[in-house]
């Protein structure tokens, strides 16, 4: 079915958006929207999505399906362990800079395997061969950070990078940073919960209150 909602254009209704999209697929009534053949034709010549989803590759992370989107409504970069280099950089900065989407997403999740390994070669000082260790090289900083905090367990070194990516993309990024700075767009950090369905908000940078003085996410 086709979505009559028009397209989000602030931070605030982005994430409105999103999050009612994942309710829904969280309690078994999704919707499906912007899924049928007019909105394919209408997307041929342009695309105007009102969110950009930064997500880990695990297969079980899809993110039109966890927040009931459809074709044009997510422009979605996904690489293992939500790791950043400078495509993914440009990417989001072509989504913010060139689309003008008001929203970007760094979505990690339970039992992340990229953050698991990462665990275990810090834990064991062995690196993996490969490339594979240039993932883990990036996200120690996060599984040092969380240990350093007191935790241990893989879901809290999760929350912990997701939250460290998304401050990284603000800090390395000129023009996220002025985006968000001037409330045009904001980033958020979700940590996906497999069993459930739910992704949960862990942090966000840049105004995402409803413009009625009550915040968009509790």
């Amino acid at each position: 079915m086709n979505s009559p909602l028009s397209t989000p254009v602030t931070p605030a209704e982005a994430w409105q958006r999103l999050r009612e999209g994942n309710d829904r697929f969280v309690s078994g009534s999704s919707q499906h929207p912007n899924q049928d053949a007019p909105r394919r034709s209408s997307l041929v010549n342009q695309q105007n999505p009102f969110a950009v989803i930064f997500g880990c590759s695990d297969s079980r992370l899809a993110a039109e399906i966890i927040f009931d989107l459809g074709l044009g409504d997510a422009f979605v970069v996904r690489t293992a362990g939500q790791v950043t280099d400078d495509a993914v950089l440009g990417s989001l900065e072509y989504s913010v800079g060139v689309l003008g989407v008001p929203l970007i997403v760094v979505l990690g999740h339970d039992s992340c395997g990229a953050v698991t390994a990462t665990k275990e070669s810090v834990d064991t000082g062995s690196m993996p061969a490969g490339h594979v260790r240039t993932l883990v090289e990036r996200i120690t900083p996060s599984v040092l950070a969380a240990k350093r905090n007191g935790l241990s367990e893989v879901n809290d070194m999760v929350v912990e990078h997701t939250r460290q990516t998304a401050e990284r993309l603000v800090e390395d990024s000129r023009l996220i940073s002025d985006a968000v700075a001037s409330g045009s767009a904001a980033v958020v950090g979700l940590s996906y919960h497999l069993a459930e369905g739910r992704a949960e908000l862990v942090s966000s940078i840049g105004n995402l209150s409803t413009g009625a003085g009550e915040p968009a996410a509790s």
